[in-house]
């Protein structure tokens, strides 16, 4: 599944993850302030925030584009030269393209919440009668937004069509490298479908399951900071009071209940997912020999294999019930939490129009990125059923023993042909 798209995929990933730490850590420890010798200096740190579009194209901004792009021409110039891979230029170039367009819609996320605050203040002025102001200044404030969301749905369709692409190559891999030793694979059960279904499921699960997970990193790092910043106007939190941090805290604090709560609440689910895969595929597998031999496909057979799919669709469904109970009480109760926080420090006038439209934009980012287990957790489940399905093609080329289902499917299908 990965050694067919990526290098060494054990030491890539090892080595992607120490290399973007240490570049992380070297831009918060130094690196930013490098731009200086450029002449493209960090922002003050008593400057206000930049709002809008120009925020994009200021220094600090245009130094990161260049610092993240020497850092990416590293690391592919010594997998270039360490272990060439033939679609080292889709898993490597293109995947940091990808990387770097979900930052850049993240920064833009960030530049709509610095615009809350200032334009919220001036409809409450504008309301409460203590500002002027003309309608070609109101315009000019909505304007601000517009260009914003104009250049992140545009980035968004844009990054969509380079990871289905991305995507989509890493399917091609798969398959070529799985066919290419088919003669080693055909006698697995299902390997057809395994090839053919399953491939294409994974890359799909993927796509979804790999892009959230990075947008979540990144909005984390983003928005972190904005919620710190933000935390001057929170006096105290309810029930435990004055605390250092109370968002951060707060967020962290929900985020670890929730993801808790549904991973029990999901702990059966990924096996029956994985049954379910096992059951549907020798029905089907009834059923296709039935087209080419009388004897096959008999009304007692499939009858006895239709009722393995429906008991254990029954029992995911009966599964599910609890798990949703929990993740969607969860989400409900996540739309008011913010403003749960907030209750003491609105209650003492501490909170403008501005600020009160911020820190739930600011939070519902962190705790969403928190989160990313718990939204995530149905696709994960998936996910795991088609890897567990895809792994016995993996031990078969890496001459281990098959998982423990596949071993009792070959020991049964040996009985039966011995009958």
């Amino acid at each position: 599944m990965f050694v067919s798209f990526f290098p060494q995929p054990k030491l890539f990933f090892s080595s992607a993850a120490v290399w973007s730490l240490a570049a992380i850590l070297f831009w918060f420890f130094g690196g930013e302030q490098l731009g200086a010798i450029f002449g493209l200096p960090p922002a003050a740190a008593d400057a206000p925030p930049i709002v809008g579009i120009a925020v994009l194209v200021s220094k600090p901004f245009l130094w990161f584009y260049i610092y993240f792009t020497i850092g990416v021409g590293v690391f592919y110039a010594f997998w270039r030269l360490y272990a060439p891979h033939p679609w080292q230029n889709w898993s490597i170039l293109v995947a940091a393209l990808i990387l770097f367009l979900i930052y850049f819609n993240v920064q833009i996320s960030v530049a709509v919440n610095d615009w809350y605050g200032p334009f919220f203040d001036y409809i409450q002025g504008l309301i409460s009668k203590t500002i002027e102001s003309t309608n070609a200044e109101f315009y000019a404030r909505l304007a601000t937004f517009a260009w914003l969301a104009l250049v992140g749905m545009n980035v968004s369709v844009i990054n969509a069509f380079i990871v289905s692409h991305w995507i989509f190559r890493w399917r091609m891999a798969m398959n070529d490298h799985f066919m290419t030793n088919w003669s080693k694979l055909r006698h697995i059960e299902g390997a057809s479908q395994r090839v053919q279904e399953d491939t294409m499921r994974f890359a799909q699960i993927m796509e979804d399951l790999g892009t959230s997970f990075v947008q979540s990193i990144m909005t984390l790092i983003a928005f972190l900071p904005v919620l710190i910043r933000l935390e001057a106007n929170i006096s105290e939190l309810p029930i435990v009071g004055a605390i250092p941090h109370p968002l951060v805290v707060a967020a962290i604090a929900w985020c670890v209940f929730g993801t808790i709560s549904v991973m029990i609440a999901g702990l059966k689910l990924p096996g029956l997912q994985f049954r379910n895969q096992r059951v549907e595929a020798a029905y089907r597998k009834e059923l296709v020999y039935g087209e080419d031999h009388a004897d096959r496909a008999q009304p007692v057979t499939t009858a006895e294999l239709f009722n393995n799919v429906r008991r254990n669709y029954f029992r995911l469904y009966f599964h599910y019930i609890y798990f949703n109970v929990v993740r969607y009480t969860y989400l409900q109760a996540d739309n008011i939490f913010s403003f749960f926080v907030m209750g003491p420090s609105i209650v003492a006038h501490r909170i403008t129009l501005g600020v009160l439209n911020q820190i739930p934009n600011a939070f519902g980012r962190v705790t969403g990125s928190l989160q990313f287990l718990l939204t995530s957790w149905s696709t994960i489940v998936e996910l795991q059923s088609v890897h567990k399905r895809l792994r016995a093609f993996e031990a078969t080329l890496q001459g281990e023993p098959l998982p423990e289902i596949d071993q009792r499917y070959l020991q049964r299908q040996g009985a039966e042909d011995q009958v």
